[in-house]
């Protein structure tokens, strides 16, 4: 058991931050942990990836919709 959180304490500093599944290799990592204390390791994999993946996606939605610049509308009420 100590071998597999060393494990994955080395994969999550070693992973890059950009990478193309975003959340799902951190949540399929915690979520197969978290399964397999339960018995069902694979179920607990596949279900942490994709809850990370959402999640990541919520957090870079929130990101842009606040980094965007208020643009004037085209009905600005003046005539």
């Amino acid at each position: 058991m100590k071998q597999i959180l060393i494990g994955a304490a080395i994969v999550l500093t070693v992973l890059p931050a950009t990478a193309d599944a975003k959340g799902c290799i951190k949540g399929a990592i915690v979520g197969g942990l978290a399964g397999h204390m339960a018995g069902h390791g694979k179920v607990g994999a596949a279900a942490g990836c994709a809850i990370g993946h959402h999640e990541a996606n919520k957090a870079d939605s929130e990101k842009m919709n606040s980094t965007r610049p208020n643009s004037p509308s085209k009905d600005d009420g003046k005539l």
